[in-house]
């Protein structure tokens, strides 16, 4: 990706590879990137959304026509950047209102090198992606503008998002610990595959005293923390490339240690218990996903970022080398798995983020079960 900062009123394309283009103008740094091209229908939450790390390598397109209308602030983001490789709006706020914000998105996106582009129709570009799936995409502004075949050709070069492994490029380098809220509880090793800073706050609210490790931990470092239970985060890429993780998932497993994992992680223990994933056509992403929990028919208003999803049974548990395994959660959408759950050993998961950032507060009580998970196995 090369950018500017420069001619923030530029003439911009947007470039699908199946050769669909959209004319806009600059918004945010000036010059040219590339990425998988997704859309999230979020209405707000967009700062929360930009800095996840699971948007890693993705072009956003905002359903929402009016974006930026609260600006950023310093308190909201959930890593220390933006991770989204491009970003796609139709109408940006002329002037931030809220009191909360310190400068405007596209001095955000301009200052952290972020090339985006609006007054395009998100809506038929949407509809278009949600007809043809999700795609490799370019964004060009200013001088990176050339012949739309020379454009095309450059989005066709560019790496899909299928068979990428990505979480090592966004997980932390070194091990931290985010101290347990008031009297500490439990601790937990958290393996970060492109965790959001919410999550461990999350826990650290329930009295858990949580050690985040980097992707690549192994067995004897999860376990050097003595921990109560083990979490796997969110994270960007293919499952089907992340071996490490779902080695070490299996590992503790076999240990019967307390285990949670959401998104990717939902991902990793899928394969983990022998269950294949493959791609959706155009995934699930934005903040008001309904998914019901299969086990009290509750339906849930969610928060979601994934285009890959597990293949397991929905009809019935399946036997596993761990023991029985149960779809504990499905999207009402469409029927994609959303949760698994073990019968027989103290695990389970889910496809969604139910740290509520920037989403609803519907699935806090998975953050409680894993907390009964542990208070059961100390037991």
């Amino acid at each position: 990706m090369t950018t500017s900062t420069r001619g923030a009123k530029a003439p911009a394309v947007l470039v699908l590879e199946d050769g669909r283009s959209f004319r806009g103008r600059a918004y945010g740094a000036v010059g040219e990137t590339f990425g998988e091209a997704v859309f999230s229908t979020g209405m707000t939450g967009y700062q929360e959304t930009l800095t996840d790390p699971s948007y890693h390598r993705q072009v956003v397109v905002m359903t929402a026509p009016h974006i930026g209308n609260t600006g950023v602030n310093d308190e909201d983001p959930e890593s220390k950047r933006i991770w989204v490789s491009g970003y796609v709006v139709r109408d940006p706020a002329r002037t931030p209102s809220n009191w909360r914000s310190v400068r405007t998105l596209d001095e955000e996106l301009s200052a952290q090198g972020v090339v985006g582009i609006s007054g395009v129709d998100t809506r038929a570009l949407t509809r278009h992606l949600r007809e043809r799936g999700a795609m490799r995409v370019g964004i060009f502004s200013g001088d990176a503008i050339a012949g739309e075949a020379a454009l095309l050709e450059r989005v066709r070069s560019a790496p899909e998002m299928k068979g990428a492994d990505l979480s090592g490029e966004v997980a932390t380098t070194e091990r931290y610990v985010v101290p347990a809220i008031g009297t500490k509880r439990f601790t937990v090793a958290a393996i970060d595959l492109g965790i959001k800073g919410m999550t461990p706050h999350r826990m650290a609210e329930r009295g858990i005293e949580v050690h985040v490790l980097p992707a690549d931990a192994t067995p004897e470092d999860v376990y050097a923390v003595e921990p109560d239970g083990v979490f796997f985060s969110n994270g960007p890429g293919d499952p089907a490339t992340a071996d490490r993780p779902v080695a070490l998932m299996r590992a503790v497993l076999e240990r019967k240690t307390p285990l949670f994992g959401i998104c990717f992680g939902n991902q990793i223990l899928g394969r983990a218990l022998g269950f294949g994933t493959f791609k959706l056509k155009y995934g699930h992403r934005g903040i008001n996903q309904p998914v019901q929990d299969r086990s009290t028919g509750k339906v849930e208003v969610t928060a979601h970022n994934h285009g890959f999803a597990v293949d397991a049974p929905l009809d019935a548990p399946s036997d596993t080398p761990y023991g029985r395994a149960e779809v504990s959660h499905v999207c009402l959408n469409d029927n994609v798995v959303e949760g698994l759950r073990l019968l027989d050993r103290p695990a389970f998961s889910v496809q969604y983020h139910p740290e509520a950032a920037a989403g609803p507060h519907d699935a806090a009580y998975l953050f409680d079960r894993f907390v009964s998970l542990m208070e059961g196995q100390r037991a």
